[in-house]
């Protein structure tokens, strides 16, 4: 099979299958297949604190991971194929081995936070730089998840994406990695891990650094929900998340005497990128352009956390405050070139990377840090709620009206074509029972 045939396939493949993105990001995967690369990476580093889902998958599915790698590397050309994973997942690893044989080779990581940033998976791989505000392409590589890598593989076989696997972790009965149905209820995902066990439990929906505050626990699941930290609602990292911006703001008006901490152990600047967290605290005590100028030291910033949620000394949210810079040039409607930096990465960096069992010990949450092995798949649940828009791109429009029967596996809600997107699949037999202008909601 030519190179032509094989990607245009597999292009289609994953947009019709609806396979993006599985580590949060939720970048269709058909738009990454069609780059021109030389070296495909696995990144299976898997580095926020709890989460064992891409590991589970490993050790569960190795010969799926292993063919959705071959299949994304003869897609976009690649020569060189990679699995990105940290040295302590040897069980993983091992069967990763087993199913790779001696064309894929293994990249060791230590366990620090973040390894597995895309820009640093890259870096470290292949010693390439990514252009800042570019993507891996730029430089001739393409980055998958784990679980993406087992989608493209089911993909190509026509099984569209309708599961997802998610750890359940922290203040629960019985940690756990579970695959449920995508628009499963966030409680009943809990309560396949035994149920919390706290009083006034709140979530952090993708992970203790990156995840979002939830307390809505009838809130769906979606393709790109990898893990579920429970926590009690008065547990520090549950406060943080839950602040709201102009308290935030307001914090950081008022107290930071600019030790530059944030920015000497931010994962990027180490990289070599203009990214500068202590000038864009700074920029919130300014108004107008003199205020955007200095927040354009946040326009790279990946938004991992190790700023606010462990460098600082005095507890303060840089992190949050480069978000709102970004938020603020997109609605001044700037579109500043972004900064080049220094173009090599800081010579102390090795020293200063965050070793990930200092971090669990920072967050309060090492009575957690307990393995969440991956158990039978509980009962689907009595309804799901789809909602339109689990990727990046264009929301998905609904193709069903109210009433109509679906199967699992049939197309609910579709992408324009020529837009970036993909469709949205019924993931549970059953009748649609509401359509509105953010979600299909199919019950049993």
């Amino acid at each position: 099979m030519g190179r032509g045939e094989s990607a245009g396939g597999l292009v289609e493949q994953a947009r019709r299958a609806g396979v993006v993105g599985a580590g949060g990001a939720g970048f269709p995967a058909w738009k990454k297949l069609e780059a021109r690369v030389d070296t495909s990476i696995c990144n299976a580093a898997e580095c926020e604190p709890l989460l064992f889902k891409d590991q589970e998958l490993m050790r569960r599915y190795p010969e799926r991971v292993v063919d959705g790698l071959r299949r994304a590397m003869r897609a976009t050309g690649a020569s060189r194929g990679v699995i990105a994973i940290k040295a302590k997942y040897v069980e993983a690893r091992r069967a990763l081995e087993r199913a790779a044989g001696g064309d894929i080779e293994f990249h060791l990581f230590d366990s620090f936070y973040p390894a597995g940033d895309e820009v640093i998976v890259v870096h470290d791989v292949t010693g390439r730089l990514v252009p800042p505000g570019g993507i891996p392409p730029a430089v001739g590589v393409a980055v998958h998840n784990v679980e993406t890598l087992i989608n493209l593989s089911f993909a190509a076989e026509g099984r569209p994406v309708t599961r997802t696997a998610i750890t359940v972790a922290g203040a629960v009965r019985s940690p756990a990695t579970v695959v449920v149905p995508v628009g499963t209820p966030v409680r009943e995902v809990v309560a396949a891990a035994g149920g919390a066990a706290c009083d006034d439990p709140v979530a952090l929906d993708g992970g203790a650094m990156m995840g979002r505050f939830l307390d809505d626990f009838d809130a769906p699941v979606t393709r790109t929900t990898g893990g579920l930290i429970v926590l009690p609602r008065d547990h520090r990292l549950a406060r943080r998340k839950a602040e709201p911006e102009a308290v935030k703001l307001h914090v950081a008006r008022a107290a930071c005497d600019q030790c530059r901490m944030c920015t000497e152990l931010c994962p990027r600047y180490l990289l070599g990128y203009a990214v500068e967290p202590h000038a864009v605290m700074r920029s919130v005590g300014f108004a107008g352009d003199r205020g955007l100028e200095l927040g354009e030291a946040g326009l790279l910033c990946c938004e991992c956390g190790v700023c606010d949620l462990y460098a600082c000394p005095e507890d303060l949210p840089p992190r949050d405050m480069c978000v709102r810079s970004k938020r603020l040039h997109r609605e001044a409607g700037r579109r500043p070139d972004p900064p080049v930096g220094l173009g090599r990465p800081h010579p102390m960096r090795d020293a200063r990377r965050v070793p990930l069992s200092r971090l669990v010990e920072r967050l309060g949450i090492a009575e957690w840090d307990v393995p969440a092995p991956m158990i039978d798949s509980p009962p689907p649940p009595a309804e799901v709620r789809l909602l339109l828009k689990q990727h990046v791109g264009v929301p998905a429009r609904p193709v069903v009206r109210p009433g109509e029967a679906v199967r699992v596996g049939q197309v609910v809600a579709e992408v324009p074509e020529g837009q970036l997107g993909v469709p949205i699949h019924a993931s549970i037999d059953g009748r649609v029972v509401a359509v509105d202008d953010r979600a299909v909601t199919v019950r049993r």
